[in-house]
């Protein structure tokens, strides 16, 4: 199927375009194809790397409509996309499907994957949240997940462990979270949305 693009209040950028032609994600591919392609990532012995950033997973899931899951940080203000780290010897796609489960109770099935970015996606954290130990970390290193909810929104649930990340979700405008998130996240937040951009079909008129 190939993918369209959609020119809405923002103008696509060329990076964008350029991501998507060069290899800089999976897309426009089938979900076979693309999963083929992610379990080339192989499990990480070490998840914090030399220089200080720990393996993580990101994840955008849209609708039908084009709009993406916003979540409600637990017990806080802010919002945010899933994410979360990847453990010692874990795949990063074994890593997206835990988190997927874990933060918004979504399982493989509930989900159609479109897209991967292939390069890790870094932000550093601000000093004050860095925590001083024999192995720093000193922010994140990121894979990104497009998805599509294909199953009812009701298979959306925050109860699925004893400490869940959020307490609260609603679909937004794709570009509406760069507005949002926290300030050393934007770039990562902003990168993710253009690689991907080409792939979110158009919303229905």
């Amino acid at each position: 199927m190939q993918a369209r693009i959609y020119f809405g209040r923002r103008t696509i950028t060329r990076e964008a375009i350029s991501a998507a032609r060069s290899g800089n994600c999976w897309s426009n591919s089938s979900s076979y194809d693309i999963l083929n392609g992610i379990h080339a990532w192989h499990g990480l012995n070490n998840v914090i790397d030399a220089e200080g950033y720990r393996a993580n997973v990101g994840i955008i899931i849209i609708n039908n409509r084009g709009k993406v899951f916003w979540a409600k940080r637990i017990r806080q203000r802010s919002w945010q996309f899933p994410q979360g780290g990847v453990d010692n010897n874990e795949s990063i796609l074994a890593a997206m499907y835990r988190e997927l489960y874990e933060e918004v109770g979504l399982k493989p099935l509930d989900v159609e994957v479109l897209a991967a970015t292939r390069p890790w996606l870094k932000y550093r954290l601000p000093s004050h949240m860095v925590r001083r130990a024999e192995i720093t970390c000193i922010g994140q290193k990121q894979k990104w997940f497009l998805l599509r909810l294909i199953s009812p929104e009701s298979a959306i649930c925050f109860n699925n462990t004893n400490d869940p990340e959020f307490d609260g979700w609603r679909w937004v405008d794709y570009w509406y979270p760069l507005s949002q998130v926290i300030p050393f996240k934007r770039h990562v937040y902003r990168r993710a949305l253009e690689y991907f951009f080409p792939t979110v079909k158009p919303p229905k008129s």
